[in-house]
């Protein structure tokens, strides 16, 4: 037994010795010019790492420092870079033979830059395993590294790099566009673990990250084999869950659109390195819809789905259903975002929507009611076209409101100054509306009205045109029973104004005559007649 112990002793007494010795007689920074080697080879683009320190017990390699350069038609500065990496390597090659067999990657903290092109159609990561000497640029200079150029047709095939694990860990992911004044967009907390890694084969994954202002984004899913000579092209399979999303500020919207929100996600995205879809369902609270407008007071749902062309940069939202309570909208058309500014050309149409429902959208959209007023009952009916540029819309269409009234807010008293139409109505503290019918045409300068025919039963049909400007003042022509009158102020207050030059132009045709052969004097002699006593 003794001699047992003492066998046992002298064992664990050498491993202890092997496990002493092996870092120093196996120098890590040996294998740092073939690291760099393999990185570069693999990437594309120059990678340098810092002082290696060998560990026996984690059997890892590690090193100080990494950066990775970008791609040089974008940046002159890392495109990667991180305070440490960590490789794993198969322990028996490397003590016996000085094999390095890297079976794990793991970079903590990185410093993550993605950069969009200016015209939208290329992102800098897109080079990424294309092996090409305009890919490949020195650490911090920009410069294409001195490679050698690739022989005929390896620009269109991936490297033979694989990796059993590859980690990111708490890194922060930048992602700005070239020669924009746009606030680059920051995702904290960046985690990512990819296992079975290979650029010729299909692996899972799983990411996490915090949302720029706030909420947080997950994805797992498949993506690969990595798409040679522009790694955006990746085919990839993913469930998306979003929560607490600044609409505004995610990097998902067009911050030009004016549209904000705090949104919660659910839905998957797919693509065959060629055509992209995506399909959920979008819950949006305090949302806004155009720049000037003010947070909604209910929750809007989005159950959408969009198919997006990779290379065109363009795509079609194939369903897009928008409801609040029970106010449901549809939402169809295209959009072409490889510019600077994305374009749409959809339509908005619907049918009965309830207006109780609506009413906390109204602010949303730009539209004040006047104060302590309210909008109930009955349904509203939309039919639009929004064309254009995000930050400069334009949407055409009809509205009509019918059976509703406008609780809290009195037409006959605001028209009272008009003698024709005064005592109409006057007495009540809502306005009835029967029905409310225009042509609209929205764009940034403001809207315009025309064709508006309002019919309040116990006041007037009042039919006329006019503008709402940007800045919500009121400019309307209009009649009421035949009444011509202006409204002026603004939405939040109207001002209702007997249109003197209209009701002289009036008396002037009747007392002169008409096209029906009158006789003109004899109208004109009804003015001067006297009253009788």
């Amino acid at each position: 037994m003794n001699r047992r112990l003492k066998i046992l002793a002298i064992v664990v007494g050498v491993l202890i010795l092997i496990v002493i010795a092996v870092p120093f007689l196996v120098d890590a920074n040996t294998f740092r010019p073939k690291l760099e080697s393999d990185l570069t080879a693999a990437l594309g683009r120059t990678v340098k790492v810092g002082d290696l320190s060998f560990s026996l017990l984690s059997g890892s390699v590690s090193a100080d420092d990494i950066a990775i350069a970008d791609d040089s038609t974008f940046s002159k500065t890392p495109f990667v870079q991180a305070k440490s990496l960590k490789v794993g390597v198969e322990l028996i090659p490397l003590i016996f033979s000085k094999s390095l067999n890297v079976t794990e990657l793991t970079l903590n903290q990185p410093e993550i830059s993605l950069v969009r092109s200016a015209d939208g159609a290329k992102w800098n990561f897109s080079s990424l395993g294309n092996s090409t000497p305009e890919n490949a640029g020195n650490k911090g200079s920009g410069e294409p590294a001195k490679t050698t150029a690739p022989a005929a047709g390896s620009a269109s095939s991936n490297p033979s790099l694989s990796v059993a694990k590859l980690n990111v860990s708490d890194g922060r992911l930048t992602v700005s566009r070239a020669s924009s004044s746009e606030k680059p967009r920051v995702y904290d907390k960046v985690d990512i673990e990819v296992t079975s890694f290979s650029f010729t084969n299909s692996f899972p994954f799983k990411m996490s990250a915090s949302l720029p202002a706030g909420g947080s984004l997950k994805l797992e899913g498949t993506a690969g084999p990595i798409s040679a000579g522009n790694a955006e092209l990746t085919p990839l399979q993913a469930k998306v869950t979003v929560q607490k999303m600044n609409l505004a500020a995610s990097g998902f919207i067009d911050p030009a659109s004016g549209i904000a929100g705090i949104a919660d996600f659910n839905g998957t995205v797919t693509s065959d390195g060629h055509e992209a879809k995506t399909a959920g369902t979008l819950k949006v609270d305090k949302v806004q819809v155009v720049q000037k407008g003010s947070p909604a007071g209910k929750t809007v749902d989005l159950q959408y789905s969009v198919t997006h062309n990779l290379a065109a940069q363009t795509g079609t939202l194939t369903q897009g259903e928008v409801a609040m309570g029970k106010a449901v909208a549809h939402l169809s058309g295209i959009y072409d975002a490889h510019g600077t500014t994305t374009s749409i050309n959809m339509k908005l149409n619907s049918q009965g929507m309830p207006v109780d429902d609506l009413e906390a959208m109204l602010p949303a959209v730009g539209v004040t009611l006047p104060p302590g007023s309210q909008l109930k009952g009955g349904t509203l009916a939309l039919d639009f076209s929004i064309t254009g540029p995000v930050d400069k819309l334009v949407t055409t269409g009809t509205i009509k409101l019918q059976n509703s009234a406008l609780a809290g807010f009195s037409l006959g008293s605001k028209l009272s100054s008009i003698t024709a139409l005064a005592g109409k109505g006057g007495g009540g503290k809502d306005t009835t509306i029967q029905n409310f019918s225009a042509d609209v045409h929205v764009d940034p300068g403001g809207t315009r009205a025309d064709n508006i025919d309002l019919i309040v039963p116990s006041l007037a049909t009042v039919t006329g045109a006019g503008t709402v400007s940007a800045s919500n003042a009121l400019d309307f022509k209009m009649k009421g029973d035949g009444i011509p009158f202006a409204v002026q102020g603004t939405t939040a207050d109207p001002k209702f104004i007997p249109d003197v030059k209209g009701m002289a132009t009036g008396l002037v045709k009747g007392a002169f005559g008409d096209k029906n052969g009158k006789n003109p004097l004899s109208g004109a002699s009804g003015l001067f007649k006297k009253k009788p006593n």
